[in-house]
């Protein structure tokens, strides 16, 4: 037996005899007892057993990767020189640009350019010029006023189309076409120099036509929605000189407006103005059937049934009439009643519910051909948006 056979056995031998095959428990190992008496296993207390380049077995583990030692290259063809600052470049590439922010000295030039060398030199800004002082009453949390008119454009308008003298003179603000009618029939208008008294005669928008020895020319289109409130009469001009509408929007602009359909003097809402006759007949005759919705206000509770008697139809003096949609506006209140409604006859919502045994104390129609009177008070009025106009323009309110 050899001398390292000796040494091996006289440290893993038993001193009472036999090899050393497995765990023996030492006096404190017995203390350390689970629940059930099975003794615990010990703890490892010395750090040699865990590290140790040998196990029990005597199978000898896997020495470590030596590092690359100074001077010396791995397997990917690395020098210790890869582990410096130095950027790698493989071989035949261009070098890398130096990217990062360099510091530049104080006052020099720390700008870069990304223009081609030979470009022309950039434009100034058009129009760019120092910001006008603030005056004394700006506020920054104003908000854009609804009460500055537009000016909308009439891409619609062909200049080159002949159209009836009636109706350029209802377009410049004079009158209505059907006073119109009247006044050349008079004899009071005259086109290029000539008296018209022919009913129908047609004219182009570059004629020089005038009314009363006075120069008629074509008006800005304009459109003014007002929240009419109570004790006003939807009207130019009353002979019992009562308050109109036409008080409201006084000075709102030169043009001759005139209101579009009628609201009864204490009914509320939407009512619209303009000097466009073409929009204000499609708005108003009853072939395009324009949507209008009323909030009703009743004297007493709304019975169900009739609510469905107003939706399939009732008959009048005049014919039967039935709305579009009727519902209670209120969940908690059954005299409030919604109704939309197409048709334009005079006094149509209050004359269906006296029909049927209800008075109506407070009318307010909320919306007419998508027209609403969000964001404007009771008695206000504001401009229509150039959206707006063009969407009555193409019937897409309905």
């Amino acid at each position: 037996m050899s001398t390292e056979d000796e040494l091996w056995r006289a440290k893993f031998s038993n001193p009472e005899g036999g090899s050393r095959d497995g765990y023996r428990p030492s006096p404190q190992d017995s203390k350390r007892t689970s629940g059930t008496g099975r003794p615990m296993r010990p703890r490892i207390t010395t750090r040699a057993s865990v590290y140790s380049s040998s196990n029990v077995s005597g199978e000898q583990q896997r020495p470590r990767r030596p590092r690359i030692a100074a001077g010396s290259s791995n397997d990917y063809g690395r020098t210790p020189a890869a582990r410096t600052n130095a950027p790698v470049r493989r071989e035949g590439s261009a070098p890398r640009r130096e990217g990062g922010y360099s510091a530049r000295p104080f006052g020099g030039d720390n700008t870069r350019s990304f223009r081609k060398e030979g470009a022309a030199p950039r434009k100034p800004m058009q129009g760019k010029g120092p910001r006008r002082p603030r005056t004394a009453d700006y506020n920054p949390n104003a908000k854009y006023s609804m009460k500055k008119q537009i000016e909308y454009k009439e891409t619609h308008i062909d200049p080159n189309e002949p159209i009836r003298l009636n109706r350029f003179l209802a377009n410049a603000g004079v009158c209505s076409r059907r006073e119109a009618d009247d006044f050349i029939a008079a004899g009071v208008v005259s086109v290029n120099g000539k008296v018209v008294t022919e009913l129908g005669t047609k004219v182009l928008r570059s004629d020089n036509v005038v009314f009363h020895n006075q120069p008629v020319m074509p008006e800005k289109k304009v459109y003014i929605l007002l929240n009419k409130p109570k004790d006003y009469v939807t009207t130019t001009d009353d002979p019992q000189k009562r308050k109109t509408v036409m008080d409201l929007i006084k000075g709102a602009c030169r043009e001759h407006v005139y209101p579009v359909g009628r609201l009864d003097r204490n009914t509320t809402g939407v009512l619209l103005f303009t000097n466009d006759g073409d929009l204000a007949s499609k708005l108003t005759h009853p072939h395009f059937l324009k949507k209008k919705v009323y909030h009703v206000f009743l004297d007493k509770n709304v019975a169900a049934s009739d609510i469905q008697r107003i939706a399939e139809g009732i008959e009048l003096d005049d014919g039967e009439i039935h709305a579009d949609a009727v519902e209670y506006a209120s969940p908690t209140d059954k005299k409030q009643v919604g109704i939309e409604i197409h048709s334009g006859r005079n006094r149509i919502v209050r004359r269906i519910f006296e029909h049927l045994g209800y008075r109506v104390v407070k009318l307010d129609r909320v919306l007419f051909a998508g027209l609403t009177k969000k964001n404007v008070k009771r008695g206000d009025w504001r401009f229509l948006t150039e959206a707006e106009v063009n969407m009555l323009r193409m019937g897409a309110f309905e």
